[in-house]
Formats: C-alpha cells, structure tokens, sequence
C-alpha cells in the first residue's frame, strides 16, 4: 500500500509500506476513506515529537470501512464504517476508567506516533472496540474526520478545561483550526464575549463569520490593551492557548482576569516563561490536558442535529496521493488560507 512516510525532521515521502494485519485480536485494519492533516503532524516535523521514529506512518485522524476484524472485536465487524479516535484506548486500565484515554497503559496517542497512522491506504486500529465509533447513516464523512481529534480537542482541552460559562470573556490565541474548533464548541456555554487573536487577517475574518465577536490582529494592535478595553479594565475571564510557542503563553499571562483560567490546547517543544512574580496573587488557574476524546459521542449528536458544522472549517480538498501537495499547502496555511485540508481515497 501507499502512506505517507517520516524521514526525520523536515523529511516525510509518499511511498510503498506493508499493508497492516492483524496483530493482537483486539485489531481491526480499517480501508481510509477520508483522512487529514493536523498541526500536530507539522509539530512532528519540526522536530517538536523526537519520539516518533524514522520510518513512521503519519496521521491520527480519518474515517473508513472496516476489512477484518480481530476475534476478539465484540462491537464491529468487517463492512461496518467508523471514526477513527485519535486516541487508542483499552477501556480497561486505571485511566481509562478516569475517562482518561489519552494516558491509557496500552494505547493514548499511539496513532501516527508511536505506531504506524492514518494518512495510508490501510490503518491498524489497537482495541477497536474502545478506539472507534460507528458512523450514523447519512453523516458526511468529511464532518465526521474534524471529529477525530480537532472538535474534541479544542472542546475537551480549550472549553471544557477553561470552564467556560455563560457571560464570560474568553479568548483564544490562535485561530488555526484547533482555536477554531474551541471557538465554535465555546458557544455552546453562552459566552458572553469571544476575542480571537491571530497575525493572520483571513483566520480572523473567519473567526468572525464562526461567532467571535472581535478579532485582534497581532502585527497591528496591543492585545492587552484591546482586551483590557473591552473588560473595563479586568481581562479575560477565560483564556485558551491554542498555538504553541512561548511567545503565545506569555501574552496568555498578560491577558487573563484575576480569578481567571489559562487553558492550553498548543503542542509545546520549547520551555516557556510563567511570570509568578505577576500571577501568584490573582487566583489564576493554568490547565493542561492532551485530547481524551471522551466528547466525541456528545459530538456526533450535535452533528446530526445540524447544530454543529464541523466541515466549515475545511478549505482545501485533495486526493490521499497529493498528500505531499496537501502538506505543502498545510504548512502555507496563511498564504494559501488553509484551514483544513481532506485527503480521500
């Protein structure tokens, strides 16, 4: 089969692997019908992830058809078509007990990282039973791939760690399409004020067609000044980092209320600065969390209902062979006003 291939940082290849098999009988090998890019995947090849190995299969997010199934497989069976988790769980362990799959003992983000992922022809999928999710009929396939990794994880990491309530400020610092992702999930809580801040004009000007109520551009305006105006004074009630560089986490600092909460989404491969010598006094909440993926059946209600449309965050369309194309495309996301990219089969 094809798959999309990583050669160290920098280096990824469209090329030739052995189509997977069934190795525990927990798997199933899922045929991709529709797969994306993520940031994460960028992250990984900047160097950010050194774990992930020369030779790895990218991708942790798609949808497909089930080709064979495991013995032990109880809720699937071959022809049956699914969402793919971006987090492996075995359902069994301490964690997953705690809901939290992302630090399952035999699985979490194993996809496209620690084991071969989704940007291929085939996938292996670990404790399917716990991994997948069936797909309800008439859903778009291209909806039900945001669902993968980027809904949860802006609702999970941004919105639900942020404890947004209704009537708060929040803002969001980067809106890529993980702040996006959080943008949209926050309204289901009423806020009472959105702010997104970008250096990309075109993100913002989307952001505001998806609900935000203001969009401050970087390079052109103080952003604590423009959000301490809105607030007589105060800050944000809530504030959700979803870039990823120091830079992004010290102007978080700067912008949350006393009392306020600092939720990061941003995969960090550089240390950053926490400026105690400001925050100790004001009761501020800094939380972490890597994506459970336990909102995803919330999710898919709220997609069926039509009361969420995650396809609008996808902008680019191209088939899984002109993946390379689509990275490139991916990695340009501001000159090319990329958001979301779809690679079908």
């Amino acid at each position: 089969m094809k798959a999309i291939v990583y050669h160290g940082p920098g280096k990824i290849a469209w090329e030739d692997k052995p189509k997977p098999w069934l190795q525990e009988e927990t798997d199933v090998i899922v045929k991709i019908s529709k797969t994306t890019i993520c940031g994460t995947d960028l992250h990984i090849l900047k160097g950010d992830v050194p774990e992930v190995t020369d030779g790895r299969i990218l991708g942790h997010e798609g949808v497909g058809i089930i080709e064979e199934a495991g013995k032990a497989v109880q809720r699937f069976k071959p022809g049956d078509h699914v969402l793919i988790s971006c987090i492996t769980s075995c359902g069994s362990c301490s964690y997953c007990k705690k809901g939290m799959y992302s630090h399952c003992e035999k699985g979490g983000w194993i996809l496209g990282h620690l084991i071969d992922g989704t940007q291929a022809e085939y996938v292996r999928i670990p404790h399917a039973d716990h991994s997948l999710y069936p797909i309800p009929q008439g859903l778009e396939e291209e909806a039900l791939v945001m669902l993968s990794d980027i809904l949860p994880t802006g609702f999970e990491c941004g919105v639900l760690n942020g404890e947004v309530k209704p009537g708060d400020t929040v803002v969001i610092v980067g809106v890529g399409p993980v702040g996006l992702a959080a943008l949209l999930t926050a309204q289901f809580y009423s806020p009472g004020l959105l702010i997104a801040i970008d250096m990309d004009e075109n993100r913002l000007e989307i952001a505001k067609q998806f609900g935000a109520d203001y969009g401050v551009q970087l390079k052109e305006t103080n952003p604590v000044e423009v959000v301490k105006g809105l607030t007589q004074g105060k800050g944000a009630d809530v504030v959700i980092e979803a870039v990823g560089v120091p830079e992004s986490f010290e102007l978080c600092q700067s912008l949350v209320a006393p009392g306020g909460i600092i939720a990061n989404i941003g995969v960090h491969g550089k240390p950053v600065t926490l400026h105690m010598e400001n925050l100790w006094a004001h009761n501020i909440k800094i939380t972490t969390r890597l994506v459970d993926t336990v909102t995803i059946p919330l999710l898919l209600k709220t997609v069926q209902s039509g009361k969420l449309m995650p396809q609008k965050l996808i902008t680019h369309h191209f088939k899984l062979d002109e993946a390379l194309a689509a990275y490139q495309v991916f990695k340009h996301a501001a000159a090319e006003k990329a958001l979301k990219v779809i690679l079908s089969a």
